[in-house]
């Protein structure tokens, strides 16, 4: 499990790595943002006393008008007392004679900024009032963060999808080169157990002949295991066969080499059922499961493998009376390197899952599972 929490912890460290450089971005735009935009507004209010002082004609004039000509940027409208629109800077040229489009601009402007209030006839008390919004420069800025984060987490994304890929192709040839080179070292000591085996054989009476027997069906099993391991990374034969049988085989092996406190039970389906399968792997997937089972229940407890079945679909689920998977392991119990045992890899449900998915195009998933209630694997394949 520490192999599976290391990278859950380096995940989750290049995410605040992601947050952090996110987080200061946003920072020092919005502090640009906020400066510019005091300075806009600066700009709007200086805008404001040039056009009072032009209506009241109070200063120099060339000045003012200088003043009002050099705002080029900010979007303003004059709107006077009674509401009507008496002049506009900034828009859309080709629009800005257009009262709809002005009016929209107007209501724009409203959500944006408070109104400056003009006063040019201080005796009847008449205002005049500038409404303004953002320049094009000051909103592109207010939405750069958002573009550069969008590009910082696309980034992120396609550089952990780049390592991911990269980090399970090297451990597919890691794990292929294993199991090949496991099952070639093995062929030298099996076949030299079953010359012994043989000689043994030639010699032996009564009961010895009987334990020669079962020597005889570990030695075919270590056969059957190196055959699994030599077909790690090639495309296993499939072949249709009686799924109950083959349940049935796997289950007898392993309850005549468990605790005889566990209770094996397969209910078998009503009518036979046939289903495209590569034995060898597929009694591999029932091994694992079961023998997570075997530790789940400390050598006491019971096993049930049942069959179901549609028109499309075989369903096969293996129930047993273990302590149980929390919710949140449900997905994580199949992930290379995840294992609740001070000895192991961690790689048994994971080879399970990609036996099954990949081999054989079906799934295989916790169907229900919860703390000293036990766990229920299922198994799908298509009929």
């Amino acid at each position: 499990m520490r192999t599976y929490e290391q990278k859950i912890w380096w995940k989750r460290a290049l995410l605040m790595l992601a947050i952090a450089i996110g987080g200061v971005s946003l920072w020092y735009t919005q502090n640009l943002v906020n400066k510019l935009a005091a300075e806009e507004e600066k700009k709007v209010l200086l805008w404001a006393n040039a056009t009072k002082a032009l209506i009241t004609a109070e200063g120099n004039f060339d000045f003012m008008l200088g003043i009002i000509k050099d705002n080029e940027t900010i979007p303003v409208i004059l709107v006077d007392d009674e509401g009507q629109i008496t002049a506009s800077r900034n828009l859309d040229t080709a629009r800005e004679k257009n009262p709809v489009y002005l009016a929209r601009q107007l209501e724009e402007m409203k959500e944006q900024h408070e109104p400056i209030r003009i006063l040019y006839d201080e005796e009847h008390k008449r205002y005049n009032y500038l409404y303004y919004k953002n320049s094009i420069i000051l909103t592109q800025l207010k939405e750069y963060p958002y573009y550069q984060l969008t590009v910082i987490a696309l980034f992120i994304l396609v550089a952990y999808l780049a390592f991911s890929s990269s980090r399970k192709a090297e451990q597919n040839r890691v794990w292929v080169g294993m199991s090949k080179e496991t099952a070639h070292q093995l062929g030298t000591p099996i076949s030299s157990l079953h010359g012994w085996i043989q000689l043994l054989q030639d010699q032996a009476t009564g009961q010895q002949a009987e334990t020669i027997e079962e020597l005889s069906k570990d030695v075919t099993r270590l056969e059957l295991i190196a055959e699994r391991f030599s077909k790690i990374g090639s495309e296993p034969v499939l072949k249709e066969e009686n799924l109950h049988e083959v349940l049935s085989n796997a289950i007898s092996y392993l309850q005549s080499r468990a605790s005889s406190k566990i209770q094996f039970t397969l209910l078998p389906p009503t009518s036979p059922i046939q289903v495209e399968l590569n034995i060898p792997l597929f009694e591999w997937v029932i091994e694992n499961i079961c023998k997570n089972a075997m530790d789940a229940m400390s050598g006491m407890g019971t096993i049930q493998v049942e069959i179901k079945s549609s028109d499309k679909q075989v369903w096969i689920d293996i129930t047993d009376s273990g302590k149980g998977i929390p919710n949140s392991k449900f997905k994580t119990v199949f992930k290379p390197g995840y294992t609740t045992k001070k000895r192991g890899w961690g790689l048994g449900l994971s080879l399970a899952k990609r036996i099954i998915e990949e081999y054989h195009k079906g799934k295989i998933f916790i169907k229900e599972s919860a703390p000293g209630r036990g766990t229920t694997f299922r198994i799908v394949l298509k009929s």
